[in-house]
């Protein structure tokens, strides 16, 4: 509103001058006034000039005086353009702050959105928690009721302990009794034992007779047997691993070859000698062979007993193959007692039982017919028995595997001999 009024003041001016300077350049040019030598007419537009310069200065005093506006546009122009280019900075750097301030909230925002949602897990996991922990308030209830339980049991067990007290004190007196009826009981035993002694080598005897006559019986009824029914034909380690079939059923082919060329030097090559596998059976062993990550050891077997003439029927067993012992292993110790009634072939005899029957339990595979799986060297035994029968009171005879040992075997000894306090090397 105020320029308006500026600019209405500003044309009233200009018109004033005009008209002001008009009348008085018309009147001197009509008195034919010189100045400075001028003509008349040179003159009229001096003073016309002059008036003009004149009025117009007044008009820009008299607006200056009166109006700051026009003090402000005509001398504080650049004073004003350098405020209005620092306010135009602070509008920026507001502008700025206001973009931060947006990207603030916007990320408080996101962090209060999340804090509403692990809010909300909290309180499920609280509730879930207070259920839990009901259900430990129950159960703590229950143990607390089977512990009062248990303390009565425990007092009456504690009755019951000092009845069995007294009741020990009258078992250990009528121990004593017993220990004194056991000396005679020994000395009695002793003499049965002599006489059990020759009871078992009649009943040894007897045995041997039993066999030879079942030898011959058996003879007699299904001729001449030269394998019996189990018995291992031919035994070895085949690679699996997804080999080849065409391999694998290769590989049992020379097994069987094996078989073969054992049979013919038992029974002679002039026999059918042939080994015949069921077919049905040999297909199941070269899938099983096939699909298996591991070694397998296979073992022909016997079918029954094998008649000298009659085709050789046998049986496939398949076994994972895997190491039992390492070289130098413990297998077995155990602890005996040299007495002038003692045998050290018995001994001996014994103790490798225990030992084949660990071995077993391990996983090495046994002999079908006589359960054996170790070997052992005739100057070692014979060195056992000499040492063992030179020695007196307890010792300690202890087993290891002379080399690495698989399931398919045989398990190969060294047997030491250590004496039971001392625990040195005899």
């Amino acid at each position: 509103m105020y320029g308006l009024y500026l600019i209405a003041v500003l044309v009233v001016t200009g018109g004033a001058i005009a008209f002001i300077g008009d009348r008085l350049g018309t009147k001197i040019g009509k008195k034919r006034l010189s100045i400075f030598g001028l003509r008349p007419r040179h003159t009229s537009n001096v003073i016309t000039v002059i008036t003009g310069f004149v009025i117009t200065a007044l008009t820009i005093g008299i607006m200056s005086a009166t109006s700051e506006n026009v003090r402000t546009a005509l001398f504080g122009m650049e004073k004003l353009n350098a405020a209005l280019e620092l306010k135009q900075q602070e509008l920026n750097e507001l502008s700025e702050e206001l973009s931060i301030a947006k990207s603030e909230y916007q990320a408080a925002s996101e962090d209060l959105q999340n804090s509403k949602t692990e809010v909300e897990q909290l309180q499920q996991e609280q509730v879930a928690l207070t259920e839990e922990s009901n259900r430990l308030r129950t159960g703590n209830e229950k143990l607390e009721l089977a512990n009062a339980n248990l303390i009565y049991e425990n007092e009456n067990l504690s009755n019951a302990n000092n009845n069995l007290l007294a009741s020990n004190d009258s078992l250990t007196s009528d121990n004593k009794t017993l220990t004194e009826s056991n000396a005679a009981l020994t000395q009695s035993n002793s003499d049965l034992k002599q006489s059990n002694d020759q009871l078992t080598n009649d009943n040894q005897e007897l045995e041997n007779r039993n066999e030879n006559l079942r030898n011959g019986l058996m003879a007699i009824r299904e001729g001449d047997i030269v394998f019996r029914a189990g018995e291992i034909l031919a035994s070895g380690v085949i690679r699996g691993g997804n080999r080849d079939i065409d391999e694998i059923v290769k590989d049992i082919d020379n097994m069987a070859q094996e078989a073969t060329m054992i049979i013919s030097r038992r029974i002679g090559n002039d026999a059918d000698t042939s080994v015949w596998i069921y077919q049905p059976e040999l297909t199941e062993a070269v899938q099983k062979i096939s699909a298996s990550p591991r070694d397998m050891v296979l073992r022909i077997a016997a079918a029954g007993n094998l008649v000298r003439g009659e085709p050789v029927r046998t049986n496939l067993e398949l076994y994972e193959n895997d190491k039992i012992y390492n070289k130098d292993e413990f297998v077995l110790s155990r602890v005996y007692e040299m007495q002038d009634t003692t045998h050290a072939e018995q001994i001996i005899q014994n103790f490798l039982i225990e030992v084949n029957r660990t071995a077993v339990s391990k996983g090495i595979l046994s002999d079908p017919l006589t359960g054996a799986v170790g070997v052992m060297e005739g100057s070692q035994l014979y060195q056992l028995l000499e040492t063992i029968s030179k020695t007196k009171g307890k010792f300690v005879l202890t087993a290891y595997a002379r080399d690495d040992t698989e399931v398919i075997g045989p398990l190969r000894l060294n047997i030491k001999i250590e004496d039971y306090k001392k625990g040195l090397n005899l």
